[in-house]
């Protein structure tokens, strides 16, 4: 696929999308998209890759959806209930890799519901972060009712949505909206730090552990002690976690390879 509106890049394990609409301050639009969704699945299928950045450089994370053509009523439902609109979301939220968002300048609505989806939220010192659905008499349909929540708790979820207004990137770490603040000219080599830490480790117990928590977290602690066990069991029994033994008792670094 030729992208027009994103940059699709590979290197050495890592993957990185950059939104590319800077004239509509990264604004989500149907071709934008599209791309998004088609990068993902080749993100989600290629074995070489380890780990997804998405950004927007350090100037502008994403200003939210393009409300130039704005969806009615039935067209919004029929999009969000056969989940093609949205379905990057979750193509991220059950892609067995690490994703981290890179956040810089604003990030709002939309924006903040794809930040969301992802398992690390790092954010640039110029970052503004909001949930501005109600600024525009909007419900985002994307999540940010249900994500946000489940990130700050209700009453702070609640403070954020309401107002529609964005914090800045010390407040967004003190609440648990973000992972950690960075210096701004810093935010994509931040990045790609933890990004490569990540490849580093075994495929198979990172993709595990995302399915743990985040089935884990909508489960009893019994349930999601089982469900632990049950990952913890597969792991045993793969090539990778003999290798990480064998690395441990001969002090040297382990090569995971994903089997």
């Amino acid at each position: 696929m030729d992208f027009k509106k994103i940059i699709y890049e590979k290197d050495d394990g890592v993957a990185i999308i950059t939104l590319n609409r800077p004239e509509k301050k990264n604004a989500i639009s149907i071709e934008l998209r599209d791309e998004m969704i088609e990068a993902l699945k080749d993100v989600d299928v290629d074995n070489n890759i380890r780990s997804l950045i998405i950004t927007g450089g350090t100037e502008m994370f994403c200003a939210g959806a393009d409300l130039r053509n704005p969806p009615t009523p039935k067209t919004l439902w029929d999009k969000i209930s056969s989940k093609r609109t949205y379905s990057y979301y979750h193509l991220i939220e059950n892609m067995g890799k690490p994703v981290i968002a890179a956040i810089a300048g604003y990030c709002l609505g939309g924006g903040l519901e794809l930040a969301c989806t992802c398992d690390i939220r790092i954010a640039a010192e110029n970052a503004k972060i909001g949930d501005a659905h109600s600024r525009v008499g909007l419900i985002g349909g994307g999540g940010s009712t249900q994500r946000i929540t489940r990130l700050v708790g209700i009453a702070k979820a609640k403070e954020l949505i309401f107002s529609g207004e964005p914090i800045g990137a010390e407040e967004a770490e003190k609440i648990g909206l973000v992972n950690r603040v960075v210096k701004t000219e810093k935010l994509l080599e931040e990045a790609r730090k933890l990004a490569d830490l990540y490849k580093s480790r075994a495929p198979i117990v990172l993709k595990l552990v995302k399915y743990a928590i985040d089935a884990g977290s909508e489960m009893t602690l019994a349930q999601g002690l089982d469900l632990e066990a049950k990952c913890a069991t597969i792991v045993a029994e793969t090539e990778d976690y003999k290798e990480g033994i064998a690395s441990f008792l001969e002090k040297r670094k382990p090569i995971f390879k994903g089997a």
